[in-house]
């Protein structure tokens, strides 16, 4: 179990210096064009990455679903989506807007079992947890609008 969670710590470290990334490189190229860079570079590492470790085998897929194969596409968009909203809502906002959504569609996705993840019980306390986080982010945005009125008001 901690290496699970020290592998998520990791992998929203690497989220959020990505985002930051393509945030940058967006100011530069346009979001088509920074998510085809971010992808394409993605691929191209990913695949290298797969033929030094697993080799052959890399290219195994037996049993698979033909519609996992549209995950790449559904990458087009959270790439699109995250670039765009960090400059509407800027980098904080914005990614805890996506993980608190991620969250939600996850328990959802669990507690209905759909697209082939086994279904855990729908718990309240859940449902509470993803609302606190909800909240929270109402706090930090509630929090950010106010500071302008007291800064102009000294």
């Amino acid at each position: 179990m901690f290496v699970g969670l020290l592998m998520g710590l990791f992998a929203g470290a690497l989220v959020s210096v990505q985002n930051i990334f393509n945030s940058k490189v967006n100011e530069r190229a346009g979001s088509w064009s920074t998510t085809t860079l971010v992808l394409g570079l993605g691929f191209t590492a990913s695949f290298i990455i797969g033929l030094i470790f697993e080799g052959k085998q890399m290219f195994v897929l037996q049993n698979m679903q033909p519609w996992y194969w549209f995950s790449g596409i559904i990458g087009v968009g959270v790439v699109t989506c995250m670039v765009r909203g960090f400059k509407i809502l800027g980098p904080t906002y914005a990614v805890s807007i996506a993980l608190t959504s991620q969250l939600g569609f996850a328990l959802l996705f669990d507690s209905l079992g759909w697209l082939g993840v086994d279904k855990l019980p729908f718990s309240w306390n859940k449902l509470i947890g993803v609302l606190v986080i909800v909240g929270g982010i109402l706090v930090f945005k509630l929090s950010e609008e106010r500071e302008p009125e007291k800064a102009s008001a000294q």
